[in-house]
């Protein structure tokens, strides 16, 4: 009995740890990022300075610096909605030793967020192909605010979709709920992986908000970071992604208006 509550003490030890330092570093990188000025362009927009290597850094510098600030975004950002999880996997295999219970979950966390820094490394070269597009042709530049106000529109009315609530509902009814897990690494390996697929698809249109809204927004990112763990964590799912997505049409449809100067 003290084992475990010492087991579980460590575990929300941890966590704490992770979160605070995670939360510190990323504004810290973001208040640092802000204070670079954005690169005007026409349609009224600022281009970041996220997508755009410094003077003299090489690629695999810059592809690198990118993945460690998404990366420790991820970590602030993730760890409310994946603490449960976590829990339901320790619940699982409770019968395994404190001290190989607390190795198995770090497994699973690393699984988990491999697949966000996966995407990471995927949606670097994207951002910096697209801007690269938007500086050689300017004109393009122009359409950008409509084209945000329509992504914004689109991901609130996917909330709506019985997609979005399938996913909801696999990211809640993972496995182990209520069962037995094998405690082996190779099966913790393959739960953290599954976790972080299923838990980006449920997080992929909220997240493209923030991308195209400003990675190192500090307000957008809390915004959605409160919001995928309200959704992910609150009972009535339907009623939930209803109003979430009734407020993304709402935003939508105001950045629309704003962008034809209608505000």
């Amino acid at each position: 009995m003290t084992s475990d509550r010492n087991a579980i003490q460590t575990f929300w030890g941890i966590i704490a740890l992770l979160f605070t330092a995670s939360a510190v570093v990323t504004i810290v990188w973001c208040t640092s990022m802000s204070a670079m000025e954005e690169m005007p362009m026409p349609g009224g927009w600022g281009m970041s300075m996220t997508w755009m290597p410094m003077t003299g850094q090489s690629w695999f510098d810059a592809t690198a610096f990118f993945l460690a600030m998404w990366d420790v975004m991820m970590l602030a950002m993730m760890i409310p909605c994946l603490v449960p999880m976590l829990l339901r996997y320790r619940q699982a295999v409770h019968k395994t030793s404190a001290r190989r219970l607390g190795w198995l979950t770090a497994l699973v966390g690393l699984g988990y967020f491999l697949v966000w820094t996966i995407i990471g490394l995927i949606v670097f070269p994207l951002g910096v192909g697209l801007n690269a597009i938007l500086m050689q042709h300017k004109e393009l530049s122009l359409i950008v605010p409509f084209a945000t106000g329509i992504l914004v529109l689109a991901v609130g009315s996917l909330q709506f979709t019985n997609w979005k609530l399938q996913q909801l509902t696999c990211c809640r009814e993972l496995p182990f709920r209520g069962q037995t897990a094998p405690d082996d690494a190779c099966t913790a390996w393959k739960h953290g992986l599954h976790l972080g697929i299923q838990c980006s698809r449920c997080s992929a249109g909220l997240m493209s908000i923030l991308l195209v809204v400003g990675m190192m927004n500090l307000f957008g990112m809390a915004i959605v970071t409160v919001v995928i763990t309200f959704e992910r964590l609150a009972p009535a799912s339907k009623w939930v992604t209803g109003t979430i997505g009734a407020m993304g049409i709402g935003a939508g449809f105001f950045l629309i208006a704003q962008a034809a100067g209608i505000f």
